[in-house]
């Protein structure tokens, strides 16, 4: 809520009351384990801003009481090697290392063990993630089959059935997620599943990290998505484009997951009927314009440069989330 100073201005929000909850859930959990799950994060760039996320990433898992291991290779540990050299042989020695739980690594993703993938970023994940598959059978990772989507998308509860686990989602996106669950986009007295429903979402930057994925499990919760990038603009929507009588009322509301289709709509006219926009641009020159914006709208900026104008605030509710 606004101070009379700020009466009429959009709240700021930072991301570090929404993560205190989760980061004091992931502490009581840990007291539970024998041992402290030990974590392997593999640097092997020269890049600063790689270095600073692992050092960030080493900071936290302290703090939060795992055992984190930076392995360095390549680049990273002498000049004299090349940028992503020795990667390979430091997951697959991580992946048979029994007492390693999780590996971090953005170069060979497909080779980490799909059991010690705690970022999403395998296949396996990917395809449940995009197919709106949400639990799994642990030993479906074995299987080069891939899982049966469902058919339908609203499901009693978000706890997984029994000899079942949660399939795997990239942190990024579920973390912008749990962000608007928290501001209330989501409406938790609709099914699971469905609590974005008569949502429109525009996410801007359709890149495989955060963009495309985001904008799937947007629209997999039922929102209307559109998504932006340098060249084109799609829509993200679960719901049929057509109904028929003749339907059950289960295949008239909802497709089992997002269907992507070309938008002819300009940004401006996305904009203009969003609820919701998300931005994560990394330039420091791009910039939304505040009055393309719809009054009241919820703005979130991913990334790590300011994509909105000075003046956003004026007219909207901006979470930001570093």
């Amino acid at each position: 809520m606004a101070s009379p100073a700020n009466e009429g201005k959009g709240l700021l929000l930072k991301a570090d009351p929404i993560a205190a909850t989760y980061r004091d859930e992931v502490k009581t959990t840990l007291t539970q384990c024998m041992r402290p799950p030990k974590l392997v994060g593999i640097l092997a760039t020269s890049s600063a801003p790689s270095r600073s996320y692992a050092e960030f990433t080493k900071k936290q898992c302290a703090e939060l009481g795992f055992e984190f291991v930076l392995k360095e290779t390549g680049a990273a540990a002498s000049p004299d090697l090349g940028e992503g050299e020795g990667v390979e042989e430091a997951i697959i020695e991580a992946n048979e290392d029994e007492t390693v739980h999780g590996i971090m690594d953005h170069y060979l993703q497909q080779i980490v063990s799909p059991f010690k993938d705690v970022e999403g970023l395998h296949v396996k994940f990917h395809y449940n993630l995009y197919h709106n598959i949400r639990f799994i059978k642990p030993d479906s990772l074995l299987s080069s089959v891939p899982p049966i989507p469902p058919m339908v998308t609203a499901l009693e509860s978000d706890q997984p059935p029994a000899g079942t686990v949660k399939s795997i989602i990239p942190c990024t996106p579920l973390a912008i997620v749990k962000c608007l669950e928290y501001v209330r986009v989501y409406n938790s007295i609709l099914p699971y599943g469905d609590r974005a429903y008569g949502k429109i979402i525009t996410v801007i930057n359709r890149s495989e990290v955060v963009g495309r994925p985001l904008a799937a499990l947007l629209s997999n919760d039922g929102a209307r998505v559109f998504s932006v990038d340098i060249d084109s603009i799609q829509e993200y929507t679960k719901r049929p484009r057509v109904t028929n009588s003749t339907e059950s009322e289960a295949v008239r509301r909802y497709h089992p997951r997002h269907v992507v289709r070309p938008s002819n709509l300009t940004l401006q006219e996305c904009l203009a009927q969003s609820d919701v926009v998300v931005s994560a641009v990394p330039s420091a020159t791009y910039k939304i314009k505040t009055e393309w914006l719809k009054d009241g709208c919820v703005c979130v900026n991913v990334s790590s440069e300011k994509n909105f104008e000075k003046d956003v605030r004026e007219k909207v509710f901006i979470p930001r989330f570093p």
